[in-house]
């Protein structure tokens, strides 16, 4: 296995301006980001795609790797194609596109989706892990519907499968927003018009499965935690200096 990942990191964000350069941790949190990346074995190399110097130079500092890309981009996927196209990535090249709030990523789970992507004749592949019950109903975890092969039939923040009788023996699945392809797929995915039910649930995945698209999915154990107000980063910083 051998992949690029890349990490979209924006400087604007409506709950939390500035997050990638957050430090109370004494790094910023673009750097944690890229450390958590480095455990995986099926990646070669990092960079970060960011809209912002401030980042760019923060990145640099620590001796990582990123590429300064446009600032009007709509998703993190927009600037990873960007990236990928001024990187001049072979179409072959597996990309890896982490999340750049996403501290805690484990290299495994990074390691099984880009062994996913291999390993199905699919163009896309994402990460999905066990969601308790009590949590299917919360809009903000999006969940994720698998058919028997084991590529999603549908992603959704609505709490699904919806148990209509209460009888069933449900099960629901968190999907994690890190996704796998090669660049000659991103490519085409990044000019795919943007769907009507993708509009309506804020999921840019749903794009490629609207557009007739496979996405594969590995399921892993891990309770992600992203980083996407001010609560959800003092508990990293918690986290971080008590562990």
């Amino acid at each position: 296995m051998s992949a690029i990942a890349i990490i979209p990191a924006r400087y604007a964000s409506t709950r939390l301006p500035g997050k990638p350069l957050l430090a109370q941790t004494g790094k910023p949190l673009i750097q944690h980001v890229v450390e958590a990346v480095q455990t995986a074995e099926s990646i070669d190399r990092i960079i970060v795609a960011t809209d912002d110097e401030r980042i760019l130079r923060a990145v640099e500092d620590f001796g990582g790797e990123a590429i300064l890309t446009r600032a009007d981009h709509v998703c993190g996927t927009d600037r990873i194609a960007e990236a990928a196209e001024k990187l001049s990535l072979a179409d072959t090249q597996i990309v890896v596109n982490v999340q750049g709030d996403e501290p805690d990523i484990p290299g495994a789970c990074i390691d099984a989706l880009v062994e996913q992507l291999e390993a199905t004749n699919v163009p896309m592949a994402t990460l999905a892990s066990p969601l308790p019950a009590a949590q299917a109903g919360d809009p903000n975890k999006v969940k994720v519907v698998l058919a028997a092969d084991k590529t999603a039939m549908l992603f959704s923040r609505a709490k699904i499968p919806f148990d209509r009788d209460s009888t069933a023996d449900v099960s629901y699945l968190l999907h994690l927003g890190i996704y796998a392809y090669r660049v000659g797929f991103l490519k085409r995915f990044a000019a795919l018009p943007s769907t009507p039910v993708e509009q309506a649930e804020k999921l840019e995945q749903l794009r490629a499965l609207e557009s007739g698209y496979k996405i594969a999915v590995a399921v892993v154990e891990y309770d992600a935690v992203g980083i996407d107000t001010p609560e959800d980063y003092a508990a990293f910083v918690e986290r971080t200096r008590s562990g």
